[in-house]
């Protein structure tokens, strides 16, 4: 069975310029300026990625041109065959590749040598030399020796659905936790995966002694290899990463403990890559935030405030969007700022309902998540699911969408329907101050007035000669400080 796809060349780098300062990261205008960004960078044509004889431990950029996608069918219908090579190609398309062609065996487990058997390596092989591809991509993570074997028999790079995702998620990453969360992806990856060749790699002799023999009995030998020299250095470089990360969690702990401490709920818009997660939050609150056609276009969190239809405030977290099989070292890179997730009161979560199986989508998410917070004591937030694209999607595929999923609110981000009754639901979610307070609060007060209107829920207001009359209902917090300017009646 053969499947083929093409796709526009995507970017290589991003570009290290220091951002406009007279742009902010809350401006509007910044995913516009961000998307332009990203788009004017594209690869360079012609840039070989065949392997070559080294000499020295392989560090393999991933250069990828024009590609060969292949999977193994193990279990599922061929349409869930069909759509893991189809979500593959869009992937490579993301990372800057033209998909040329696509094949799919079906096995009872991908063979333990080659992946795909003898039989069938022959016959890419032969598809490899009549596109003129460069690179195979398979769609599952590779043992390091099927990763050999497949490079001497095809005679080109050979890259697994793991390393591809790291590509996209290096490509895309911007700030410096982002950065290092992904390097520290692509070390624990690599690190077993570090190829050396013998003693040609030899960095001492392996013995100090005089004549033919060296140092004597227990001294000669190839000493320590390049390999194990990298291999070290990788294990120091991916330390010195954790505890960089650790430090970064610190702080973001700090941020979210002060908004705990101010008693502001929190919501996290989580989902599927590409479900339109940063459009949600754009049509919610107008931020701005990037948006763009193509997998995993957010990394970093981005957080916004909002605001009930009824006055109470909250913050909107977007988060990075998750996928099928994603690679466990990302999830375990990502475990600090997926944690937004987790400490979020709501989660909100974004369902792409124009793809052939959203329930799919659903469940991966969901594996994900259990992952992440297979380790915390507390429960998980509860959740409100959400399908977007209603507007792109097919109306019987939404009318199945409709009686299988009840409880979903169906919205279109791009049109905007749906979002207002999104917006009351997610206020319907949202704790509600529990505290009626009755005060009277001086004209010097002003701060405590405002905190009260941005905080809690006003039942009457009246202005008098000695200050601001208030009646409201408000968290224990807020009602502490207000303590001293009650009055009854």
């Amino acid at each position: 069975m053969t499947t083929t796809s093409t796709g526009p060349l995507g970017r290589d780098t991003f570009d290290d310029r220091p951002e406009d300062p007279a742009v902010g990261p809350d401006d509007p205008s910044r995913g516009e300026l961000d998307l332009e960004e990203r788009i004017s960078l594209r690869r360079v044509e012609g840039l070989s990625t065949e392997l070559t004889d080294v000499t020295e431990v392989e560090y393999r950029q991933l250069r990828l041109e024009r590609v060969v996608l292949v999977g193994v069918w193990t279990d599922g219908s061929a349409a869930h065959a069909d759509a893991s090579l189809a979500e593959l190609a869009r992937l490579a398309e993301t990372a800057g590749s033209q998909v040329l062609e696509g094949l799919v065996q079906r096995r009872e487990r991908p063979d333990p040598a080659t992946y795909i058997g003898s039989g069938k390596v022959t016959e890419l092989r032969s598809v490899v030399l009549s596109t003129g591809a460069d690179t195979v991509i398979c769609d599952g993570e590779l043992a390091p020796g099927q990763l050999r074997q497949l490079e001497d028999k095809l005679k080109v790079k050979v890259i697994d659905r793991t390393a591809l995702i790291l590509d996209i998620f290096a490509q895309h990453a911007r700030s410096k936790e982002g950065k290092a969360q992904v390097e520290l992806a692509q070390l624990s990856y690599f690190l077993p995966r570090l190829r050396g060749w013998g003693e040609a790699l030899s960095r001492q002799a392996g013995g100090a002694g005089g004549g033919a023999g060296g140092g004597g009995v227990g001294t000669r030998g190839p000493g320590e290899t390049k390999l194990e020299t990298d291999r070290r250095r990788v294990h120091r470089r991916i330390s010195k990463l954790r505890r960089e990360i650790a430090s970064m969690r610190t702080a973001r702990d700090t941020k979210r403990g002060r908004r705990r401490a101010n008693a502001v709920p929190s919501v996290a818009i989580a989902g599927y890559t590409n479900a339109g997660k940063s459009s949600v939050l754009n049509a919610i609150t107008g931020a701005g935030v990037l948006v763009q056609d193509a997998l995993f276009a957010t990394l970093d969190p981005t957080t916004r405030r909002a605001t009930t239809p009824d006055g109470r405030g909250y913050t909107l977290t977007d988060t990075v969007g998750f996928v099928r099989h994603l690679p466990h070292q990302l999830v375990e890179a990502f475990r600090s700022t997926l944690e937004e997730v987790g400490e979020s009161d709501l989660l909100v979560h974004v369902v792409d309902g124009a793809v052939p199986m959203p329930e799919e989508q659903v469940n991966a998410v969901r594996a994900v998540l259990a992952e992440i917070t297979e380790d915390r004591d507390e429960p998980m937030p509860r959740e409100l699911l959400v399908i977007n694209k209603v507007d792109a999607a097919d109306r019987l595929a939404v009318a199945r969408l409709r009686n299988v999923m009840p409880e979903a609110v169906f919205v279109s981000a791009a049109t905007g329907e749906g979002i207002d009754e999104l917006v009351d639901r997610i206020a319907g979610f949202l704790p509600r101050p529990e505290v009626e307070i009755n005060a009277l609060l001086p004209w010097t007060e002003g701060a405590l007035v405002g905190r009260v209107h941005s905080e809690g829920e006003v039942l009457a207001t009246d202005h008098t000669e000695d200050g601001t009359r208030l009646r409201a209902l408000v968290r224990p917090d807020l009602a502490g400080a207000l303590a001293g300017f009650q009055v009854q009646g």
